[in-house]
């Protein structure tokens, strides 16, 4: 099972205020620990909302909106995707994280088969060679 976990801003994320080093070297450390034992899949802090954009569709047309966006809280700072047996490894793992104050969320991700019927086989096909294209790129183009 995959996991997107997501942490939450808050007015020091927003306001760009980075980690000192003890957060970094614990985070490091947690992060070796996730690593090792085969669980993380992928893992980033995001920048400032201020420094991102949210495109809005509605009756055919896109909408380009700037940050900032208000609400910290609704924001996110940062996330990790995790593949373990069950929610209850996700929470698990996640009460090992270096945290004092903050909130992280944690979200099950979908997988071909929860879509039933309805994702054909051609459509599965589809979805493989995407993921392998995806895959090849990111080990051989960093961008």
């Amino acid at each position: 099972m995959r996991f997107m976990v997501l942490v939450k801003a808050d007015k020091n994320s927003e306001a760009g205020v980075l980690p000192d080093e003890k957060l970094l070297t614990a985070m490091g450390k947690f992060n070796e620990e996730l690593a090792k034992a085969g669980v993380i899949l992928a893992g980033e802090g995001l920048q400032p909302s201020s420094k991102g954009v949210r495109v809005r569709f509605s009756g055919g047309k896109k909408i380009v909106i700037d940050g900032p966006f208000a609400e910290a809280k609704e924001l996110v700072a940062g996330f990790w995707l995790w593949q373990v047996k069950s929610r209850d490894e996700a929470i698990e793992w996640l009460k090992r994280a270096p945290f004092d104050e903050t909130e992280v969320e944690i979200r099950q991700v979908f997988e071909a088969e929860d879509f039933g019927a309805e994702f054909t086989p051609e459509l599965r096909a589809q979805e493989e060679r995407v993921r392998a294209e995806a895959e090849k790129h990111a080990k051989t183009e960093p961008r």
